[in-house]
């Protein structure tokens, strides 16, 4: 009990730490021993979201995040990250990086996950996932040769690989700056997540000025 009111009660107070960008490193998010190298440009500040669409806090993450993400200034590059741990989530990640292959990525993200949550849509079956994509123009065969292609398995190795060097034992995540992680947990409920990240994007640009 005692636990459950500190998380509440840090909860309450996180806006005003993260607007004057006061966060408390071990408390608010974590630092990675090792930072990840980020993949956008040397005068960008990258955040990344590790999820799954089998994830309810990942879902309900979602408007909340993308109102934020559709007001970042232009210095910071967002990207999705498709948690990789095995059976479904590998299933999903592979259905991520073919509709991105396939050019439909950013149309159907939200969708995915209303499928699964809210129509109990499993989209693991290779019949399934390209029935799904047949909803926005792709061709069954299509989906199908995208699902398997190498370049696809191949990005779901690469994801599997930063997830690991993230030291992410879970989701959802956001990774600011390839060196900073912020859970629902440390950031008090999944609605503080973007107000740490933002609050972690200044410490970041704060550094880099100095």
């Amino acid at each position: 009990m005692f636990k459950s009111l500190i998380v509440a009660v840090a909860g309450l107070g996180l806006s005003t730490l993260a607007s004057a960008a006061s966060l408390v490193e071990g408390q608010h998010y974590t630092t990675l021993d090792e930072p990840v190298p980020t993949q956008v440009a040397d005068d960008r500040i990258e955040v990344t979201e590790a999820f799954w669409y089998g994830c309810p806090h990942c879902y309900a993450l979602e408007d909340t995040l993308n109102a934020w993400v559709d007001g970042l200034p232009e210095d910071v590059a967002f990207q999705r990250l498709p948690a990789t741990m095995g059976g479904a989530w590998n299933r999903h990640a592979a259905l991520f990086y073919a509709a991105e292959a396939l050019g439909i990525r950013e149309r159907i993200h939200d969708d995915v996950f209303h499928a699964i949550h809210e129509k109990g849509a499993e989209l693991t079956a290779d019949g399934d996932i390209a029935a799904f994509f047949a909803d926005y123009g792709v061709a069954e065969d299509e989906a199908r040769e995208a699902l398997n292609a190498f370049g696809v398995k191949s990005q779901v190795n690469q994801a599997h690989a930063r997830m690991r060097n993230m030291r992410l034992m879970g989701v959802p995540a956001l990774i600011v700056d390839g060196r900073y992680v912020v859970t629902p947990s440390s950031a008090g409920s999944l609605d503080n997540m973007p107000q740490v990240a933002e609050a972690l994007v200044a410490k970041v640009r704060e550094d880099r000025a100095n």
